[in-house]
């Protein structure tokens, strides 16, 4: 059995068609553009490229895009500032601080100064608070794992009642998914690297998510045939064939674990591409609540 695969790419511009006819029919309605605003501090070269990419996405679709940089010396006090001008700036909808900061800066001060209404990543503690809630809703989720539910509402034959496994825990990815495959009626397990032998609970999954950042580690032997295998690792290989030195892998040995699985998302051209798509999504959703 080779698996389907779960073309995170394709996916993607449906939800980019989708927000940009949104934003066509606001304008012909007399409505503002949604706007998104991007916050960089620093001169890291990664979050330089994910910035551009992020504005470079919205240019595409009719979003506004306002850039802001801070040198790496900026203190708590202006990054802080700088949020509180854009929550009361009537044309910026939703507000993107590129993580990690510069270190001696408070990331959790800095997302917690963030409008709850303009908070489009998804990260403010009221938003996360209330995903952890039943009978709660979040104004906004996180973009990778929104972007994780859709695709697997395109290919897992059903989300409630299925053993769920997410591998990984972390704030960003594994704690969210697992609320949201929670609130799918899945019954879920959180697994994690002091977890005893991960490879006996990640094979009682009918779908599983890796989120947990090592380049392989899942293996064919992991997997129970058929399941949905999601995996959001984007790890960097050494790789002397190719021109940049390294190829980029994902947390699952996608050439064994394609053989065994019933659906799979590969590294790249899966989760990547989503999390910039569902990111223009909440920031249409923002300009909706907006007006």
């Amino acid at each position: 059995m080779t698996a389907k695969i779960i073309d995170g790419t394709a996916i993607a511009a449906q939800v980019r068609a989708d927000v940009a006819e949104g934003v066509r029919k606001r304008e012909a309605a007399g409505l503002h553009r949604p706007g998104l605003a991007t916050v960089l501090v620093g001169e890291d070269p990664a979050s330089q490229s994910y910035v551009r990419s992020k504005r470079k996405a919205c240019g595409e679709v009719g979003i506004e895009s306002f850039g802001f940089e801070l040198p790496a010396s900026a203190s708590q006090e202006e990054v802080e500032g700088l949020v509180t001008r854009l929550n009361a700036d009537p044309k910026v909808h939703g507000i993107l601080v590129q993580l990690p900061l510069p270190s001696g800066l408070d990331e959790e001060q800095v997302l917690n100064k963030i409008s709850i209404q303009k908070d489009v990543d998804g990260f403010h503690p009221v938003n996360i608070g209330r995903l952890a809630q039943k009978g709660r809703e979040p104004l906004f989720v996180p973009c990778t794992p929104s972007g994780v539910m859709l695709m697997l509402e395109q290919f897992a034959a059903t989300i409630e009642g299925a053993n769920a496994v997410v591998l990984g825990r972390s704030n960003i990815v594994g704690m969210p998914v697992a609320l949201l495959l929670v609130r799918a009626n899945a019954t879920v397990t959180i697994c994690h690297s002091r977890s005893r032998d991960l490879p006996a609970i990640c094979r009682q999954a009918d779908i599983l998510v890796a989120a947990v950042g090592k380049a392989g580690m899942v293996r064919a032997d992991w997997v129970k045939p058929g399941a949905v295998v999601i995996d959001v690792g984007t790890n960097r290989v050494e790789d002397a064939t190719r021109a940049r030195g390294y190829r980029l892998a994902g947390d699952v040995a996608f050439d064994e674990v394609k053989e065994v699985a019933g659906a799979i998302s590969p590294v790249p051209g899966g989760v990547g591409p989503m999390t910039i798509a569902m990111l223009l999504r909440n920031t249409l959703r923002a300009a909706a609540l907006a007006d």
